[in-house]
Protein backbone atom coordinates (compact mmCIF):
# COMPACT_ATOMS: atom_id res chain seq x y z
CA UNK A 1 0.00 0.00 0.00
CA UNK A 2 1.49 3.62 -1.19
CA UNK A 3 2.57 5.48 2.03
CA UNK A 4 -0.05 8.31 1.40
CA UNK A 5 -3.52 8.80 -0.90
CA UNK A 6 -2.14 11.08 -3.99
CA UNK A 7 -6.47 11.74 -4.66
CA UNK A 8 -7.07 13.57 -0.51
CA UNK A 9 -7.81 16.44 -0.85
CA UNK A 10 -6.59 19.37 0.64
CA UNK A 11 -7.92 23.01 1.05
CA UNK A 12 -5.98 25.75 -0.69
CA UNK A 13 -4.52 28.79 0.67
CA UNK A 14 -2.92 32.02 -0.50
CA UNK A 15 0.50 32.68 0.74
CA UNK A 16 -0.77 34.45 3.09
CA UNK A 17 -2.58 31.77 5.03
CA UNK A 18 -6.22 32.65 3.52
CA UNK A 19 -8.36 30.12 2.69
CA UNK A 20 -9.25 30.47 -1.31
CA UNK A 21 -12.33 28.14 -0.71
CA UNK A 22 -10.94 25.74 -3.19
CA UNK A 23 -10.72 21.79 -3.43
CA UNK A 24 -7.62 19.79 -5.06
CA UNK A 25 -5.76 16.63 -4.80
CA UNK A 26 -3.02 16.02 -2.97
CA UNK A 27 -1.26 15.19 -6.42
CA UNK A 28 -2.43 18.14 -7.98
CA UNK A 29 -0.86 20.45 -4.92
CA UNK A 30 2.55 19.33 -4.98
CA UNK A 31 2.97 19.37 -8.70
CA UNK A 32 1.55 23.17 -8.75
CA UNK A 33 3.06 24.46 -5.63
CA UNK A 34 -0.52 24.97 -3.89
CA UNK A 35 -0.32 26.54 -0.36
CA UNK A 36 -2.09 24.06 1.96
CA UNK A 37 -2.09 23.23 5.69
CA UNK A 38 -0.40 20.71 7.65
CA UNK A 39 0.51 20.36 11.35
CA UNK A 40 3.49 18.83 13.05
CA UNK A 41 3.71 17.09 16.40
CA UNK A 42 6.53 17.56 18.47
CA UNK A 43 6.31 14.57 21.07
CA UNK A 44 8.26 15.04 24.89
CA UNK A 45 8.50 11.30 26.63
CA UNK A 46 8.12 11.86 30.17
CA UNK A 47 9.34 8.13 30.49
CA UNK A 48 12.96 7.76 29.89
CA UNK A 49 14.35 3.93 29.32
CA UNK A 50 15.42 2.88 33.27
CA UNK A 51 18.87 2.35 33.60
CA UNK A 52 19.96 4.36 30.77
CA UNK A 53 22.54 6.95 30.54
CA UNK A 54 23.46 8.64 27.34
CA UNK A 55 25.39 11.01 25.96
CA UNK A 56 28.02 10.99 28.27
CA UNK A 57 25.75 10.08 31.61
CA UNK A 58 23.18 12.82 31.25
CA UNK A 59 20.35 11.96 33.48
CA UNK A 60 18.27 9.13 32.12
CA UNK A 61 15.23 11.90 34.04
CA UNK A 62 15.60 14.04 31.27
CA UNK A 63 12.66 14.19 28.85
CA UNK A 64 13.36 12.55 25.73
CA UNK A 65 12.24 13.90 22.15
CA UNK A 66 10.61 11.25 19.33
CA UNK A 67 10.79 11.97 16.08
CA UNK A 68 9.84 9.06 12.86
CA UNK A 69 11.86 7.79 10.61
CA UNK A 70 9.81 8.08 7.27
CA UNK A 71 8.94 5.08 4.70
CA UNK A 72 11.12 4.97 2.50
CA UNK A 73 7.88 4.78 0.21
CA UNK A 74 7.14 8.68 0.63
CA UNK A 75 7.03 11.03 -2.20
CA UNK A 76 9.54 13.60 -0.09
CA UNK A 77 12.34 13.00 2.43
CA UNK A 78 11.75 9.02 1.94
CA UNK A 79 13.77 7.30 4.77
CA UNK A 80 14.58 10.46 6.63
CA UNK A 81 14.46 11.26 10.31
CA UNK A 82 11.74 14.29 11.23
CA UNK A 83 9.10 15.02 13.96
CA UNK A 84 7.28 12.95 15.76
CA UNK A 85 3.82 13.54 13.85
CA UNK A 86 3.77 15.47 10.37
CA UNK A 87 1.22 15.26 8.04
CA UNK A 88 -1.77 17.29 6.22
CA UNK A 89 -5.68 18.87 6.93
CA UNK A 90 -7.58 16.76 5.22
CA UNK A 91 -9.79 19.16 3.01
CA UNK A 92 -12.69 20.59 5.72
CA UNK A 93 -10.74 19.63 8.92
CA UNK A 94 -10.02 21.09 11.98
CA UNK A 95 -7.37 21.05 14.50
CA UNK A 96 -9.13 18.08 16.19
CA UNK A 97 -9.26 15.88 12.71
CA UNK A 98 -5.66 16.77 11.73
CA UNK A 99 -4.35 15.27 15.25
CA UNK A 100 -5.72 11.86 13.70
CA UNK A 101 -1.97 11.68 12.03
CA UNK A 102 -0.69 11.15 15.55
CA UNK A 103 -2.76 7.92 16.01
CA UNK A 104 -2.41 7.14 12.54
CA UNK A 105 1.29 7.17 12.16
CA UNK A 106 2.90 6.60 15.62
CA UNK A 107 -0.35 4.88 18.02
CA UNK A 108 -0.44 8.11 20.22
CA UNK A 109 -4.22 9.57 20.23
CA UNK A 110 -4.03 13.52 21.15
CA UNK A 111 -7.03 15.52 21.01
CA UNK A 112 -6.45 19.76 21.08
CA UNK A 113 -6.33 19.84 24.65
CA UNK A 114 -3.41 17.54 24.91
CA UNK A 115 -1.39 20.19 22.98
CA UNK A 116 -0.13 23.39 23.45
CA UNK A 117 1.41 25.83 20.39
CA UNK A 118 4.98 26.06 19.50
CA UNK A 119 4.29 28.61 16.57
CA UNK A 120 3.52 28.44 12.71
CA UNK A 121 6.32 27.57 9.79
CA UNK A 122 5.65 28.94 6.34
CA UNK A 123 7.61 25.86 4.48
CA UNK A 124 8.48 25.82 0.74
CA UNK A 125 10.38 22.61 -0.57
CA UNK A 126 11.23 21.56 -4.14
CA UNK A 127 14.23 19.19 -3.32
CA UNK A 128 11.81 15.98 -4.89
CA UNK A 129 11.08 16.15 -8.77
CA UNK A 130 8.18 17.35 -10.07
CA UNK A 131 6.76 18.53 -6.22
CA UNK A 132 6.83 22.00 -4.85
CA UNK A 133 5.16 21.37 -1.50
CA UNK A 134 4.24 24.71 0.22
CA UNK A 135 3.03 24.18 3.52
CA UNK A 136 1.41 26.45 6.65
CA UNK A 137 2.19 24.22 9.20
CA UNK A 138 0.56 24.29 13.15
CA UNK A 139 3.35 23.58 15.17
CA UNK A 140 2.46 21.82 18.26
CA UNK A 141 4.29 19.94 21.21
CA UNK A 142 2.59 16.91 23.42
CA UNK A 143 3.91 15.00 26.24
CA UNK A 144 2.82 11.45 26.88
CA UNK A 145 3.92 9.04 29.81
CA UNK A 146 3.93 5.77 27.10
CA UNK A 147 7.43 4.71 26.84
CA UNK A 148 8.94 4.15 23.47
CA UNK A 149 8.11 0.40 23.24
CA UNK A 150 4.66 1.47 24.28
CA UNK A 151 3.75 3.46 20.34
CA UNK A 152 2.47 1.60 17.67
CA UNK A 153 4.00 3.05 14.21
CA UNK A 154 2.31 2.30 11.38
CA UNK A 155 5.04 0.71 8.87
CA UNK A 156 2.85 1.76 6.16
CA UNK A 157 4.16 5.60 7.04
CA UNK A 158 7.24 5.24 9.84
CA UNK A 159 10.09 3.21 9.41
CA UNK A 160 11.46 3.34 12.97
CA UNK A 161 10.50 5.71 15.79
CA UNK A 162 13.87 7.54 17.31
CA UNK A 163 13.97 9.14 21.09
CA UNK A 164 17.02 11.67 21.96
CA UNK A 165 17.54 13.31 25.20
CA UNK A 166 16.14 17.19 24.80
CA UNK A 167 20.03 17.93 25.57
CA UNK A 168 21.85 16.08 22.78
CA UNK A 169 18.95 16.96 20.33
CA UNK A 170 19.84 20.72 20.89
CA UNK A 171 23.66 19.88 20.62
CA UNK A 172 22.94 17.99 17.77
CA UNK A 173 20.83 20.67 15.61
CA UNK A 174 22.97 23.17 17.05
CA UNK A 175 26.30 21.38 15.36
CA UNK A 176 27.77 21.55 18.49
CA UNK A 177 28.11 17.88 18.30
CA UNK A 178 28.93 14.99 15.05
CA UNK A 179 26.20 12.74 16.34
CA UNK A 180 23.32 11.76 19.20
CA UNK A 181 22.90 8.98 21.08
CA UNK A 182 19.34 7.09 21.72
CA UNK A 183 17.25 4.74 21.01
CA UNK A 184 15.24 3.21 18.02
CA UNK A 185 11.82 1.25 18.00
CA UNK A 186 10.53 -0.31 14.83
CA UNK A 187 7.59 -2.07 14.24
CA UNK A 188 6.76 -5.18 15.53
CA UNK A 189 8.05 -8.15 13.47
CA UNK A 190 6.14 -11.17 11.59
CA UNK A 191 5.98 -12.79 15.59
CA UNK A 192 5.04 -9.46 16.92
CA UNK A 193 8.16 -9.03 18.51
CA UNK A 194 9.20 -5.07 19.49
CA UNK A 195 12.70 -4.20 19.94
CA UNK A 196 14.31 -1.09 21.12
CA UNK A 197 17.80 -1.16 20.70
CA UNK A 198 20.89 2.28 20.60
CA UNK A 199 20.86 4.30 17.51
CA UNK A 200 23.58 6.94 16.89
CA UNK A 201 22.01 9.76 14.11
CA UNK A 202 24.15 12.32 12.58
CA UNK A 203 22.28 15.48 11.33
CA UNK A 204 22.33 14.59 7.57
CA UNK A 205 20.20 11.90 8.09
CA UNK A 206 17.15 14.42 9.05
CA UNK A 207 14.45 16.11 7.10
CA UNK A 208 16.68 19.62 6.10
CA UNK A 209 15.50 22.39 7.06
CA UNK A 210 17.80 25.56 6.78
CA UNK A 211 15.07 27.88 8.41
CA UNK A 212 16.64 26.37 11.68
CA UNK A 213 13.05 25.03 12.48
CA UNK A 214 14.90 22.08 14.36
CA UNK A 215 16.82 24.43 16.59
CA UNK A 216 13.78 27.30 17.64
CA UNK A 217 10.99 24.32 17.91
CA UNK A 218 13.47 22.28 20.45
CA UNK A 219 14.99 25.58 22.11
CA UNK A 220 10.78 26.22 22.94
CA UNK A 221 10.54 23.26 24.39
CA UNK A 222 13.93 23.67 26.64
CA UNK A 223 12.49 26.97 27.67
CA UNK A 224 8.86 25.66 28.34
CA UNK A 225 10.37 23.03 30.42
CA UNK A 226 12.07 25.56 31.69
CA UNK A 227 9.07 27.19 33.46
CA UNK A 228 9.20 30.16 30.99
CA UNK A 229 6.00 31.18 29.21
CA UNK A 230 7.35 31.67 25.48
CA UNK A 231 5.22 33.61 23.11
CA UNK A 232 3.96 31.70 20.00
CA UNK A 233 6.55 32.28 17.16
CA UNK A 234 6.18 32.44 12.99
CA UNK A 235 8.78 31.05 11.04
CA UNK A 236 9.44 31.62 7.49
Amino acid sequence: MAAQDEEELFDLLDDGGRPLGVRKARRLVHRDGDWHRSVHVWVLLERGPDGLEPDGGRSAAEPWVLFQQRSPDKDTWPGALEVAVSGHYRAGEDLAGALREAEEEIGLPLSPRDVVRLGTRRSQDDHAPGIVDRELQDVLLATTRRALAELRPDPREVTALLSLPLGAALRLVRGEAPRASGLARRPPDAAGAVKVEPRDVRLDEFVVARDGYFERALDTIRRRLAGEAPAPWLLG
